[in-house]
């Protein structure tokens, strides 16, 4: 089988990984969780997952439903690691849901007209209208890190971005949206283990891209630029809620849990939302440790 990108990944993962990426992901076993730091060893039973799920899905079709009727707005803003599951996540929040009302914002390079626009006005077209969900897959978070990891802006443009985005955030709120902003975040060999997975599956190979590649030496400087971008941007207003997902399925309830939460609606339960596991989801001190 002919794998993707010559088969740079695995090119990487014999030549070029740290040891002790490579030693993690020769060793585990089967359902292993390979960051000794995750909290715990072994991924989540399914038929655990399975269960609260179902539930979880059940108070997100009553948001959905008290949403739309009150015309409120919600905004996800979904940003994170590469492979860090934030499409997974995406769809298990909206697998119930109206997808003319719960709209993925997946958007591609900018056009030539939109990179010589107002940075943030790509992002303003897609604001959700009264009674509307935007979920977006990746935001303007790609100037704090993905830009700036591959120079695709200057320090001027990063500045200024980071100099207007308290206001931009504030704005938002200040309509009545509610902004939720998750950071799903993943162990260096739980990384490249899904990216070798990707490699190696047909039906997953299009999930990878040039960046991926490139940035798989990249992670330092990733780590650098998510610290910087977590400093500027935690706001009171618009708090980040930092999963750690190396347990997809912990992840994806833990996702949902929060904007649950963060959203008031008829029909709400807390105690169906359940509590959020703390272990894995809290505020960007998560990610030090």
């Amino acid at each position: 089988m002919d794998l993707p990108f010559d088969g740079a990944i695995s090119r990487y993962f014999r030549k070029d990984a740290p040891k002790e990426v490579r030693k993690a992901i020769e060793e585990a076993s089967k359902d292993e969780i390979l960051s000794k730091a995750y909290p715990y060893r072994e991924e989540m039973k399914k038929k655990d997952y399975e269960a609260q799920m179902a539930t979880l899905q059940l108070q997100m079709v009553r948001m959905h439903y008290d949403l739309k009727a009150k015309g409120k707005r919600l905004i996800v803003v979904f940003e994170g690691r590469d492979a860090a599951g934030k499409g997974g996540t995406i769809e298990a929040m909206r697998l119930n849901l109206n997808p003319r009302v719960a709209r993925v914002v997946a958007l591609a390079k900018p056009t030539e007209r939109e990179a010589a626009s107002w940075y943030f006005q790509r992002y303003v077209d897609q604001l959700p209208a009264l009674g509307e969900i935007s979920l977006y897959d990746r935001s303007w978070y790609n100037r704090g890190v993905v830009e700036q990891v591959f120079g695709f802006c200057t320090a001027d443009q990063r500045t200024k971005f980071f100099r207007q985005l308290p206001e931009y955030e504030r704005m938002i709120t200040d309509e009545g949206i509610v902004l939720v902003k998750l950071w799903l975040e993943v162990n260096r060999a739980e990384q490249l283990q899904r990216f070798l997975d990707r490699e190696g599956d047909p039906l997953k190979q299009w999930k990878l891209s040039q960046i991926d590649i490139d940035g798989l030496a990249k992670w330092d400087e990733y780590s650098v630029a998510i610290a910087e971008t977590m400093a500027k941007s935690h706001f009171s207003y618009a708090p980040w809620t930092v999963i750690l997902s190396d347990d997809k399925m912990r992840a994806r309830i833990a996702a949902i849990q929060t904007v649950l939460n963060a959203v008031d609606y008829v029909g709400k339960d807390t105690s169906l939302i359940g509590a959020i596991d703390a272990n894995i989801c809290g505020g960007p001190a998560l990610i030090s440790k």
